[in-house]
């Protein structure tokens, strides 16, 4: 192993274990979906089931299985934990990380390290990182799998191919068909907008899908063997639906997804729009190719990338369900787009600098994540910006960091250091946010404390039940107690005596829908403005 070779193994390492590991349980679950799929990989390991998806008991044939078996292992080696559930998400990001290093390290020597930092310290990257979701094994499979398919344009060797189509394999048990479908849709506008139509026929390897078949098939027809309303549920209705119709009402404008992957790519945003938009001008003066059928221009990675990047946004600005994590596939796109950027303007011999807009607008960009991560306590309690000392004192950082990117930047061969001065800023705002906003963040938008609070007035574990609470605060309840919560707007009342989680205030509502039933205050839990209270067996009014 080389000097080089070691200090980048090293400095991937670091990064991936603080931006990805570190503080995994700082905060619990949050959202809807990460207790939800945390929930469903403990009910299927305490069943010794790998087939059908359970949540309460019941089978869940929303997502594929691919999350929830990462999440089983990692149960089993560690124990069930909100951390442990996250691990799976860390793993993927860190495997995503290290294919854009080696691709680039064979195919674009000089920028792997740059390649694979950017990535990782993207906004959306780091995000999906540390959530229980199926997002991020998608992205991974999905990103193995075009690097692949490209690796395998330009060195010719099959086994490229056969790594693109079993990725595509895991990347459809991560979330269906969306992973093929998005691969073939890639491929062949990339093959149209080059004039090199051959390349789709050329990837139609029938040994390629076999072995997706061999990756995919045993689950799929398990799955449905076992549960006949599979199709129907995932496909028709999770997948087609979600398209077609607003069934989950997840709607959002149709330009939602531009400043959502704007976010995503931050610190980077700035200089990624630059690249593509210099990628698309450079296709539209050269649309004709000047290589052989069988040849790649080094260029071309950059048409390739762009098709990447947008075809996604495109696709699901057209659908009715929009949800931030649908694009996160598109995400490594951009920085292989970013590093084609860098590569071109610091192999010239003599390389200008970027425009001084450009590299302000960077700066400001990346300087200002550290902002709110300062004040993460008085966005997440209050909802605001302080006024005084503690905003300034945060600007003034800031404004700080801006200038030293600035001055960096704009010195002779100054994009040399581009990743290096970029990173600060994004170390020291995941290391606020963990340090400054993990308290106010499990305080205010997980379960996990609330379920503490009812378990330390409890006498015994008693079912529990919810009414007029988010569905975030139901799921993550079902989690944390793991057992079923009841919900009493859909019916679904105990007629033992149980706990019952109701917005602040509500006893005597609660008291009207249980008639000849005690009812008795517990506590409240003012971060979440919940009151819980004891209810008493049907028939059996008794003093708790």
């Amino acid at each position: 192993m080389t000097t080089r070779t070691r200090t980048d193994s090293l400095l991937l390492a670091g990064f991936c274990a603080f931006l990805f590991f570190y503080g995994l349980n700082q905060f619990g679950l949050i959202g809807a979906d990460e207790p939800r799929y945390a929930q469903v990989a403990r009910e299927m390991l305490e069943r010794h089931d790998w087939i059908t998806p359970v949540l309460n008991g019941r089978p869940w044939l929303e997502k594929p299985p691919l999350y929830y078996w990462q999440a089983m292992l990692a149960y089993s080696v560690f124990g069930v934990s909100d951390w442990a559930a996250r691990l799976p998400s860390a793993f993927d990001a860190t495997l995503l990380v290290l294919a854009m290093y080696f691709f680039l390290r064979r195919f674009r020597p000089g920028f792997e390290l740059d390649g694979a930092l950017i990535t990782a310290s993207c906004a959306g990257i780091i995000g999906y990182a540390r959530a229980a979701s199926t997002d991020m094994a998608l992205a991974a499979a999905f990103t193995v799998a075009m690097l692949g398919w490209w690796a395998w344009l330009e060195s010719k060797n099959k086994l490229h191919l056969a790594i693109f189509y079993s990725c595509m394999g895991l990347g459809t048990l991560a979330k269906g068909p969306v992973a093929p479908f998005f691969a073939v849709l890639i491929i062949v506008v990339y093959a149209s907008a080059i004039g090199r139509f051959h390349l789709i026929w050329r990837t139609l390897w029938l040994p390629g899908i076999i072995l997706f078949g061999a990756v995919v098939l045993p689950w799929y027809v398990a799955v449905q063997i076992r549960n006949p309303d599979f199709f129907r549920q995932f496909i028709l209705q999770h997948n087609l639906g979600r398209f077609a119709e607003n069934i989950y009402h997840h709607t959002q404008p149709f330009w939602y997804y531009l400043p959502v992957m704007a976010l995503a790519l931050v610190p980077w945003t700035a200089f990624v729009i630059a690249a593509f938009t210099g990628t698309v001008r450079q296709w539209w003066h050269k649309r004709t190719p000047t290589v052989t059928p069988d040849q790649t221009e080094p260029d071309q990675l950059r048409s390739f990338a762009a098709c990447w990047l947008t075809l996604p946004i495109i696709f699901f600005s057209l659908s009715q369900s929009k949800l931030p994590g649908y694009i996160l596939p598109a995400i490594p796109a951009a920085a292989l787009l970013l590093v084609e950027y860098l590569r071109r303007h610091l192999e010239k011999s003599d390389p200008k600098r970027p425009p001084v807009w450009l590299v302000a607008l960077h700066a400001l960009l990346a300087a200002s994540l550290l902002v709110p991560a300062l004040l993460m306590a008085y966005l997440v309690m209050q909802h605001r910006f302080p006024k005084g000392q503690p905003l300034a004192v945060a600007v003034a950082i800031a404004f700080v960091l801006f200038l030293g990117i600035v001055l960096t930047l704009l010195r002779r061969n100054g994009l040399r250091m581009f990743r290096f001065v970029t990173l600060i800023p994004v170390l020291l705002t995941v290391g606020a946010v963990l340090k400054l906003g993990a308290v106010p963040l499990d305080q205010t938008l997980s379960a996990r404390p609330l379920a503490r609070e009812i378990a330390g007035v409890e006498t015994r574990p008693l079912p529990l039940a919810v009414y007029h609470v988010p569905r975030e605060l139901e799921y993550g309840l079902t989690f944390y107690r793991n057992r079923q919560t009841f919900n009493y707007e859909w019916g679904s009342v105990p007629s033992e005596e149980h706990v019952v989680v109701a917005p602040e205030n509500s006893q005597v509502e609660i008291a009207k829908r249980m008639p000849g039933r005690r009812v008795s205050y517990l506590g409240t839990y003012a971060a979440q403005r919940v009151d819980f209270y004891w209810v008493a067996a049907a028939g059996a009014p008794s003093a708790h």
